[in-house]
């Protein structure tokens, strides 16, 4: 059975009891981990707290250190890591190992940043210097979702652990096993290094449990949360009696944007991916789809083709390209949706039915729709015209859009959304800012005219 991760060691629940993780393919149960209770949870903050000030003393060059050297373990346990995150996520081998080599992507990334962190300096006035310093927040919560456990993770991780905080993890009910894991190769790689026991923490648990008491901890200065806009606004709610830190990766409605000018065939494959991969189950997904009216027939036609040849199967088979959806409860919320769709007009195209959509025959239009929404995650648009281009990267209400691109999130750039689909950024430099407190510094020297200042 896996264990929970507190204080460098590995814990059982305080009461025994036990949850179990199930295979979305099969049914079949992968493994038990620990159902944690409040008192496990703070044992994990305590602990997380006793390690900041030895952690936070490190150099950064030795906490970046610590970073890439547990992403080349995980990268040579790849295969049994993405074997196990099949299991228990549902998601094909392919996109498992891209999964997890993505998440020793962001350590590498975090790493590296070690040796160019600098603080900055100006000169105020004569005899006065001023600096800023970054300090680290102190013990954060990162509350991690199911449909990308692992990357996500790294997201939080990287930048919190490379600043010098430590930090407690609360990973997806339906998902910890691979994060457990991961946690303990990184969390060797901290001891290894000198560091102390309590940097890494991981306890497993209901939301409204352990993901609560994150929340209304007061040792807890930041939270690091993925999931859904209702329950980040639940977050925002809890960390505001006691001024924590948020970082908020909430739900999008991601809309692409395909002129009349583009590259169809770049378009489609982009689309097919956008919309399919991880089967639709990520936060970045296409969800809305805006075509010129010129292109829309020959390009839907393109996009079935492309959906006839996807293999649905289990994950852990050869050649399978989409796994099921990860519950069952998630099964019956897309039959209602598509039942509800096929009530309001929609026509069956490939497979299924889905909602009539409206062809567009100018982009301005075409972006006003795309604005149309709560949400402002990602955004796409495809066309050969730099104005086109440049207008939609302007105007399209969204925290990335891709132009002529797949949705590829990239360490070296801030991401994060608008509106109602969060709050804050992960990746890019503003990752440390969101794990670091500024600190104001001013140096005064002696100097003539200050010492005849004060005659």
């Amino acid at each position: 059975m896996a264990k929970m991760l507190i204080a460098g060691e590995p814990a059982d629940s305080e009461r025994g009891q036990t949850t179990e993780v199930r295979n979305p393919a099969t049914g079949k149960v992968v493994d038990n981990v620990p159902k944690g209770t409040i008192t496990d949870i703070r044992r994990a903050i305590d602990a997380a707290k006793g390690a900041l000030k030895k952690w936070s003393a490190m150099a950064p060059s030795k906490r970046g250190a610590v970073l890439l050297a547990a992403g080349h373990t995980i990268l040579q346990q790849e295969k049994e890591l993405a074997t196990l995150l099949t299991k228990e996520q549902g998601k094909p081998m392919r996109e498992s190992i891209l999964e997890i080599r993505r998440f020793v992507h962001t350590l590498d990334h975090y790493g590296g940043m070690a040796k160019t962190m600098r603080t900055s300096a100006v000169m105020l006035d004569t005899g006065r210097h001023g600096i800023v310093l970054r300090k680290p927040l102190g013990v954060c919560g990162s509350i991690v979702p199911w449909n990308f456990p692992v990357s996500l993770m790294g997201n939080k991780l990287g930048p919190a652990l490379l600043a010098g905080n430590t930090v407690v993890v609360k990973p997806a009910g339906t998902t910890p096993l691979t994060d457990l894991r991961t946690c303990e190769i990184i969390d060797k790689a901290i001891q290894d290094a000198g560091g102390p026991k309590g940097v890494l923490n991981v306890v497993t648990g209901p939301g409204s449990v352990v993901g609560e008491e994150l929340l209304v901890n007061p040792t807890v200065r930041k939270i690091g949360f993925t999931g859904a806009t209702d329950t980040g606004r639940r977050v925002m709610q809890s960390a505001a009696k006691d001024f924590k830190h948020v970082t908020l990766e909430l739900g999008g409605s991601d809309p692409m944007i395909v002129c009349d000018d583009a590259d169809i065939d770049r378009a489609v494959s982009a689309a097919s991916v956008g919309r399919f991969f991880n089967c639709g189950q990520a936060c970045l997904a296409v969800k809305r789809l805006y075509l010129f009216e010129s292109i829309a027939e020959a390009f839907m036609e393109k996009l079935v083709d492309k959906a006839t040849k996807i293999s649905i199967g289990n994950g852990l088979k050869p050649g399978v390209l989409m796994g099921p959806l990860h519950t069952k409860e998630q099964r019956q919320e897309v039959e209602e949706q598509v039942e509800d769709a096929v009530k309001r007009g929609g026509k069956v195209i490939f497979g299924g039915q889905r909602p009539k959509s409206d062809d567009y025959d100018n982009g301005y239009q075409a972006i006003e729709h795309a604005n149309g929404s709560i949400f402002g995650l990602g955004s796409s648009i495809w066309t050969r015209d730099i104005n086109r281009a440049m207008y939609g990267a302007e105007n399209i209400e969204a925290g990335y859009t891709w132009v002529n691109s797949a949705q590829i999130i990239y360490d070296e750039l801030p991401f994060g959304g608008v509106k109602q689909s969060g709050l804050g950024k992960e990746h890019g430099d503003e990752a440390i800012e969101h794990y670091t407190d500024s600190k104001s510094v001013v140096i005064a020297t002696e100097t003539h005219s200050e010492i005849v200042g004060g005659e």
